[in-house]
């Protein structure tokens, strides 16, 4: 019986990501999310839930194939915006506010359940699987798109947890990146599961805007500056920067940063 306050590390998490603003940060992960819709292939019609959506780019995706999608995320602003990108577009999407760790939806609702860089950050992992598995109709699709522990997103969220530790009791979201998490948390409500490592890249005028993005409109960036002493502040920036210098593939002095992450599609048994 773990003794872990998952309700108040999710409140705390919300407030985390409901600093800056993550659709700044989401606008680099459209191609993960059109790449995820690909080898997942919900066909027009088909019920589609996008898990953590954020400010929905994954479900924008999707209901371009004409499926009838809905998403939640529990940051307010976030869905606000995916409501605001929906009707700009003209795409009708059922956005939410609610928390993936207990969603307000029946079981077996959705033939597709997609996440990008979205369900893994929930604190219960174990809790946050089920659900997907819940929801899911038997025979049903699940696809992921999230960070793995090498590559720019290890290092990344490992610098931050030097300056930051998470919570105790709390497993890193890069176990989700690992295809044994992945047995661990979906391999008992699955039939089968591919995992494929691919390459996105993210781009900015240079390497200083780049963590300039971060530290301005990235929900644990920001609330990571806020706890730290203005030393160990400048600290975590220069460490950001060698990290993303360290993946930059561009040679004209902007920054093109390769992220490596982990793709996976799972049927449900």
């Amino acid at each position: 019986m773990t003794n872990t306050d998952y309700a108040g590390i999710t409140r705390n998490q919300q407030e985390t990501w409901t600093t800056g603003d993550f659709n700044e940060i989401a606008r680099q992960n459209v191609g993960m999310a059109e790449a995820l819709c690909e080898a997942v292939d919900p066909h027009p019609g088909q019920q589609v839930l996008d898990v953590a959506c954020g400010s929905g780019t994954a479900a924008l995706v999707a209901e371009r194939r004409y499926c009838e999608v809905t998403g939640i995320d529990y940051v307010t602003t976030l869905i606000e915006r995916a409501e605001a990108r929906a009707q700009a577009n003209g795409q009708a999407i059922d956005f939410r506010v609610g928390d993936v760790q207990d969603m307000p939806f029946p079981d077996d609702s959705f033939d597709v359940v997609l996440s990008v860089y979205g369900v893994q950050f929930a604190p219960d992992q174990e809790q946050a699987a089920r659900e997907l598995l819940r929801v899911c109709n038997p025979g049903g699709k699940i696809g992921l798109a999230g960070p793995i522990p090498t590559g720019w997103s290890g290092d990344w969220f490992a610098t931050h947890a030097r300056y930051v530790p998470p919570p105790p009791g709390v497993e890193s979201p890069l176990r989700w990146g690992t295809e044994e998490g992945l047995d661990v948390l979906l391999g008992h409500g699955t039939r089968s599961m591919q995992s494929d490592r691919r390459t996105a890249r993210q781009y900015y005028r240079s390497i200083d805007h780049a963590v300039t993005v971060f530290s301005t409109y990235f929900g644990p960036t920001i609330r990571a500056i806020e706890l730290i002493d203005p030393e160990a502040q400048e600290n975590l920036l220069a460490d950001l920067r060698t990290i993303m210098d360290r993946y930059n593939r561009a040679t004209d002095g902007t920054a093109i940063v390769e992220n490596q992450y982990l793709q996976t599609v799972a049927i449900t048994a």
